[in-house]
C-alpha cells in the first residue's frame, strides 16, 4: 500500500527572473512525485520585471497567480492577498506551507497559522535589512521576522553566512530553527560547453581578439551596477593599451535608463553594451571571458554560481552570501564592497592574465559540481519536509 502524497503549498511574491523564482520552480517541478504533491502560488512582477512564468510553464507546472501579490507595500492589497491565500489554503489543506521572499514569508504564515496549519517552513533568499529600504523600515522588518519566527516551524538560511546574519546578527531565530540549504540549479549544460562558441560574439559583431567582462542581473540600486562602471573607467590606468575590451550589462530593470545615461556620462558609451534580459546563459558564459558582480547585498548570487559552472573566472562585492561561492585567490576574486579602485584592478589582473583566468574557472567549476547541483537541493528539502511531517 502507497504511503499518503503530502501536499506542500508553496508561496512566492512574485516569479521574476532570479535565484528565487528558479528555485521555487525547480522544487515544484521535482517534489511532485509519490511522496509529494506540490502547488505554486506566486504574485504579479514589476512593470520593470521579466516574468519568469515562462519556465514553470516549461516545467509543466501552471502556477496559481494572486494579482494583489507583489513586492510593493501597499496594506489594502497585502490585506486581499492574505486573505486569498487564506482561503487557499482552507481549500488545498496542504501539510506544509513552504513560503519563500519577504512578502510571501509574512502573508503565508500568517495565513497558514490563521489557517492551521502546523508545518511552516520560510527561506530567507536575500537580505532585505541591508540595501533595500531605509532605517525604520529595516527596524520594523526585523521586528515583524522575530514575531514570525515564533510561529515557524523552520528557517531555511541558502548559506551558513546567512544563518549567521539570521541568528547572531539580527537575532530572528535560534540557531536550532534555522537550516542551511545551499542554493541548486539545472548546470549540466554549463559544465560542457566550449570556451567561446561564438555565438554571442557573432550577434553582437564582436571578435575574437576582444576581452569581454559581462555583469548578469537586475538592473536595480542594490546590484550597484554603478560601481562597475566607475570600475571599467579606471582600467586604462591599469591594463595596457593593447588590450581589446568590451563590456556587456546583460539584465534589465528600473535603472536602465539612469544606467545608460551614466555609461555616456562616463564616455563609455562605446564600449559597453546593454544587452538586456536573455535566455540563453550557455551561449553569455560561453563568450564571456570575466563575469563580474559589484552588489551591496546577495544572498547566493546565481550569475555567479552559472560563471563558475561554466569555467569562468570572478571579480565580485564581498557580500552576503557570496563568499560561501567565491574563495578569494582560488576560484575568482572579492574585493569589499565600494571598493572601486581595488574591484578595477583585480579586472585588471584577469584581462592580462588569461592562464589565471582558465585556472580560476578549473578551480570554480570543480568546487559547484556537487555543492550546487539541483539534485543535493532538491534531497535536502526532501529530507527537511520528512522531518518535519509526522510519519
Amino acid at each position: 500500500m502507497n504511503p499518503k502524497k503530502s501536499k506542500i503549498l508553496r508561496i512566492i511574491a512574485r516569479l521574476n527572473v532570479g535565484g528565487p523564482a528558479i528555485h521555487t520552480i525547480l522544487l515544484t517541478e521535482a517534489l511532485n512525485n509519490d511522496r509529494f504533491e506540490s502547488i505554486l502560488v506566486a504574485g504579479c512582477v514589476d512593470r520593470s520585471e521579466k516574468d519568469m512564468i515562462y519556465l514553470a510553464r516549461q516545467k509543466g507546472i501552471n502556477p496559481i497567480i494572486i494579482p494583489e501579490l507583489g513586492r510593493q507595500i501597499n496594506p489594502i492589497k497585502d490585506l486581499i492577498a492574505l486573505w486569498k491565500i487564506y482561503n487557499l489554503i482552507k481549500r488545498e489543506k496542504p501539510d506544509v506551507v513552504h513560503t519563500h521572499t519577504a512578502k510571501a514569508g509574512a502573508l503565508g504564515r500568517v495565513a497558514a497559522m490563521l489557517a492551521g496549519i502546523p508545518i511552516r517552513i520560510h527561506t530567507f533568499h536575500g537580505n532585505i535589512f541591508q540595501g533595500y529600504f531605509n532605517k525604520i523600515y529595516v527596524i520594523l522588518f526585523i521586528f515583524i521576522e522575530r514575531l514570525l519566527a515564533y510561529f515557524t516551524t523552520y528557517i531555511v538560511a541558502v548559506s551558513e553566512t546567512q544563518k549567521k546574519e539570521i541568528c547572531q546578527r539580527y537575532k530572528i531565530a535560534r540557531l536550532d530553527k534555522v537550516k542551511v540549504i545551499p542554493l541548486g540549479l539545472e548546470l549540466e549544460k554549463l559544465f560542457t560547453i566550449e570556451s567561446r562558441n561564438g555565438y554571442l560574439r557573432r550577434e553582437l559583431k564582436i571578435g575574437d581578439d576582444v576581452t569581454l567582462v559581462g555583469i548578469i542581473g537586475r538592473l536595480v540600486a542594490v546590484k550597484n551596477h554603478r560601481m562597475f562602471l566607475e570600475a571599467i573607467k579606471c582600467l586604462s590606468t591599469h591594463v595596457d593599451n593593447n588590450f581589446n575590451l568590451k563590456y556587456l550589462i546583460i539584465g534589465d530593470g528600473k535603472e536602465r535608463p539612469a544606467l545608460e545615461e551614466y555609461t555616456k556620462n562616463l564616455g563609455l558609451d562605446g564600449d559597453v553594451i546593454f544587452c538586456g534580459w536573455r535566455q540563453d546563459p550557455e551561449n553569455i558564459y560561453s563568450d564571456i571571458d570575466i563575469i563580474a558582480l559589484t552588489s551591496l547585498n546577495e544572498g547566493t548570487p546565481v550569475s555567479l554560481i552559472e560563471a563558475l559552472a561554466a569555467g569562468r573566472s570572478v571579480v565580485a562585492t564581498d557580500v552576503g552570501g557570496v563568499a560561501d561561492v567565491v574563495e578569494d585567490g582560488v576560484n575568482g576574486y572579492l574585493v569589499p564592497s565600494g571598493d572601486v579602485e581595488g574591484f578595477s584592478k583585480r579586472l585588471a589582473e584577469l584581462i592580462e592574465d588569461s592562464q589565471k583566468r582558465r585556472q580560476f574557472g578549473f578551480k570554480g567549476r570543480e568546487m559547484v559540481r556537487g555543492r550546487f547541483s539541483k539534485e543535493r537541493l532538491i534531497e535536502d528539502v526532501k529530507n527537511l519536509y520528512e522531518s518535519a511531517i509526522p510519519s
